[in-house]
């Protein structure tokens, strides 16, 4: 009987992970319909020329960009907003 009912369990588990890996890519679609690669193609192709350049210009980003601004090889620029504004298409 315990072996009957442990051949069971693996053979559940086996189905359970069959099941899972094969509805892997429907699952992921369906949390994110998005394709990363498709909709930069798309932001860069929709980019209008020199959205953001008064940006790049400003002294604050210059010193940043020229590490005089906390002496770091690690610094990150974060650009926060509302959804729109804009943030994609800075370059």
């Amino acid at each position: 009987m315990s072996q009957s009912f442990s051949n069971n369990i693996n053979s559940l588990n086996t189905t359970i992970n069959f099941t899972v890996a094969d509805d892997r890519s429907n699952i992921l679609a369906w949390l994110s319909p998005l394709d990363p690669k498709l909709r930069h193609r798309d932001i860069q192709d929709r980019r209008v020329e020199y959205v953001g350049e008064w940006l790049l210009q400003t002294e604050e980003f210059r010193s940043w960009q020229a590490g005089s601004v906390g002496e770091s090889d690690n610094a990150v620029l974060f650009c926060y907003g509302d959804p729109g504004v804009g943030k994609t298409f800075i370059r």
